[in-house]
């Protein structure tokens, strides 16, 4: 069994991972067609306008315009061979993954499957079994549904927002999980990628070490827990550095040592051990609380992991709890917050530390102004229910305020004239949350498990035989 070349794809979903999928797949010589029931965004991606704030991905998009087309119709499915789907799967109230838009494109694409060999690839991130039930909905709802020609495979992402481009097409691995004949399809499909074959965009050049990817080729279960595993064992780490910062600052340790040092184990890594405000966006606390759930349905119970989310969310609690050290009350004081997204060079709001400082904040009552490189007009729509004043510039945000937190460690803010600006607020206090600040400043400094800087200070010697 063989698959076209280049292949017809069909890509569910304008997210992060569907633009990112449809965009590295056209770049590896596909013919892709993306598919959305948003009209609005899909007319916006025919204007050439990217509805995301990804690195390159615009400028990949756009180089790819012979290859990829944008549709709400789903009738693109029956000429495709391979179809991506890749939407959002929100936690329900009780940490569970809702699936209603995964049930809804599966249903979707069940009507329009054809006669020839298809393989329907679940990209987004399930709960364990998913891969099943959607086999499942497709043989309930396609008329001509044939297992020898229609397959399920599992195929997580583990790119990463703000380099997406360069984690996809130059990934650690590639896992797929599904029948042998259904993985060997995929192979076929992503020979280029594996073999690193095709031409490195310019927005995203090949790194000089990268050779190529891992296969990883499992059944569909674990595949699906290959993707949980991963992203709850990388906020595991990070909540273990917290929970060790927290303890650096009793004793007198300093966090960035401690993390440089026991880092240097290659059992360890020197990844995923910063300190600070903790994880957000949309996988880690999504993923582990739905290993968490996927256990109790089973009646297992996880304490490790639920202590890492518990740690993580305390986090934002220690920042507060810096502030009011200092001030000793924020009421009727302004707060100025330097980041609203939840990492640095994407938009992304979803499960950002800045929006529950904000909600504490309000709560004791200080005046809070809110600053962002890029993510300003995205909060505006989706923070309305929030009490903060948006700075137009990041001078704005230092105007006559009490307290600085730094939340997101945007270039712009590391790179910031810090004593220039500090003159013009009120008080000079300067929570550092991301511990970007290297050097002394003009300012009350408090970081997160180390001594803020106070002129030369000592750094981790290291000796290398």
């Amino acid at each position: 069994m063989h698959l076209n070349h280049p292949a017809n794809v069909a890509v569910i979903g304008r997210g992060y991972v569907g633009l990112g999928t449809a965009g590295l797949l056209a770049h590896i010589g596909h013919t892709v067609t993306g598919i959305d029931i948003d009209e609005e965004k899909i007319a916006m991606l025919r204007q050439g306008h990217v509805p995301i704030h990804e690195p390159g991905l615009d400028d990949l998009l756009a180089s790819q315009v012979e290859r990829l087309t944008w549709t709400t119709d789903y009738s693109a499915v029956r000429d495709a061979d391979v179809i991506f789907i890749c939407v959002g799967t929100p936690p329900g109230l009780d940490g569970t993954p809702d699936l209603q838009y995964v049930v809804s494109a599966a249903a979707s694409i069940a009507r329009h499957l054809n006669s020839h060999s298809q393989i329907i690839v679940n990209k987004s991130t399930v709960p364990i079994g998913t891969g099943d039930y959607v086999q499942r909905l497709l043989e309930d709802h396609t008329p001509s549904f044939d297992p020898s020609r229609h397959f399920v495979v599992s195929n997580p992402e583990f790119l990463r927002e703000g380099t997406a481009l360069g984690d996809s097409l130059y990934p650690d691995r590639i896992v797929l999980g599904g029948q042998p004949q259904a993985l060997d399809l995929m192979t076929q499909l992503y020979a280029p990628l594996i073999d690193q074959s095709f031409t490195a965009p310019t927005v995203a050049p090949r790194p000089e070490w990268f050779t190529r990817p891992a296969v990883v080729k499992t059944s569909l279960q674990s595949a699906e827990m290959i993707k949980y595993a991963a992203n709850a064992f990388l906020a595991l780490k990070i909540s273990f550095a917290n929970e060790i910062s927290g303890l650096c600052e009793r004793v007198g340790a300093d966090i960035e040592e401690v993390a440089a040092g026991i880092g240097m184990d290659q059992r360890i890594g020197q990844r995923f051990l910063q300190a600070g405000l903790g994880w957000g966006g949309s996988c880690f606390g999504k993923d582990t609380q739905g290993l968490i759930s996927a256990g109790r349905e089973h009646q297992y119970d996880m304490p490790i992991l639920q202590a890492a989310i518990d740690v993580n969310y305390r986090q934002r609690r220690v920042v507060i709890d810096k502030l009011l050290r200092h001030l000793k009350t924020v009421k009727g004081k302004r707060v100025s917050i330097l980041g609203m997204a939840f990492k640095p060079n994407t938009d992304d709001l979803r499960d950002a530390p800045t929006h529950d400082l904000i909600v504490q904040l309000n709560r004791l009552g200080a005046s809070v102004t809110a600053h962002d490189p890029i993510a300003m007009n995205r909060a505006a729509r989706e923070w309305s229910h929030l009490s903060y004043t948006p700075a137009a510039t990041v001078e704005e945000a230092f105007e006559r305020a009490d307290a600085i937190i730094l939340a997101t460690e945007w270039d712009e803010y590391i790179n910031l004239d810090w004593n220039t600006l500090l003159a013009t607020t009120r008080r000079p206090l300067v929570i550092d949350a991301r511990n970007i600040i290297r050097r002394p400043i003009n300012a009350q400094v408090e970081q997160v498990g180390r001594d803020a800087p106070r002129g030369e200070r000592r750094r981790a010697d290291v000796e290398r035989s």
